[in-house]
Order: structure tokens, then C-alpha cells, then sequence
């Protein structure tokens, strides 16, 4: 059975840090590109950052220099590390996969595959 479990959300005052994960079964991760998409209230999810299989990475250009995408495939795990927190960052975090990936990884419109989604609050 596929699945993509989001966790680690919870509560952070601006400024601070916060890094979720994305458990996957069901599929070999090292062949699928791995995306982390965002809901605030009132806006369309969006792209926030990607990984092909081969690597390739790609962060939309809100979050450029303060998060980072990084995949550990033997343990079937995709993490997003989110430094400097901004309360513009809040929403509902959802992972994604796709098999391989290319250059338009931050589009809604790549992935079949998505998890449930974990609630970032960026808040004092």
C-alpha cells in the first residue's frame, strides 16, 4: 500500500526553526521525485520545494535560502528543514511523489501521490 505520512509540524515563533518529514512505503523512494507543497488560509496550494531522483532540487523563491530539501532513501524519508520562519509560512504542509521527476517538480500538477499533510503555524 502507498503511503506518505507528513510530521513534525506544530507551533514556532518567527524567526525560529522547524523541520518536518515525509515517511514513505510502498514504493522505492530513490526512483521518485519527492515535493513539499503548502495551503494557507485563503490561497492555492503551492510549491515550496522538490527533489528529483536524480537530485535535482528546486525551491520556490519565498523560502529560497532559508529551506532545504533533503531525501535519505534507505530510510524512506524526505525531510524539508525550515530556518528563519516567517508567519507568511503558515499553512498545511502536504508531501508529494511522482516517479523521476524533472525540472517542474514545484508543480501541483506533476505528483499522483499525496499524504494527509501536517499544520505549520509560525506565530508569537
Amino acid at each position: 500500500q502507498i503511503q506518505l505520512v507528513e510530521s513534525g509540524g506544530g507551533l514556532v515563533q518567527p524567526g525560529g526553526s522547524l523541520r518536518i518529514s515525509c515517511a514513505t512505503s510502498g514504493f522505492a523512494l530513490e526512483y521518485y521525485a519527492i515535493g513539499w507543497f503548502r495551503r494557507s488560509p485563503g490561497k492555492e496550494r503551492e510549491g515550496v520545494s522538490c527533489i528529483t531522483s536524480q537530485g535535482y532540487r528546486s525551491d520556490a523563491d519565498a523560502v529560497k535560502g532559508r529551506f532545504t530539501i533533503a531525501r535519505e532513501n534507505a530510510k524512506n524519508l524526505v525531510h524539508l528543514q525550515m530556518d528563519n520562519l516567517k508567519p507568511e509560512d503558515s499553512g498545511v504542509y502536504y508531501c508529494a511523489a511522482v516517479w523521476g521527476g524533472n525540472s517542474r517538480c514545484l508543480s501541483v500538477l506533476e505528483y499522483d501521490m499525496w499524504g494527509q499533510g501536517t499544520q505549520v503555524t509560525v506565530s508569537s
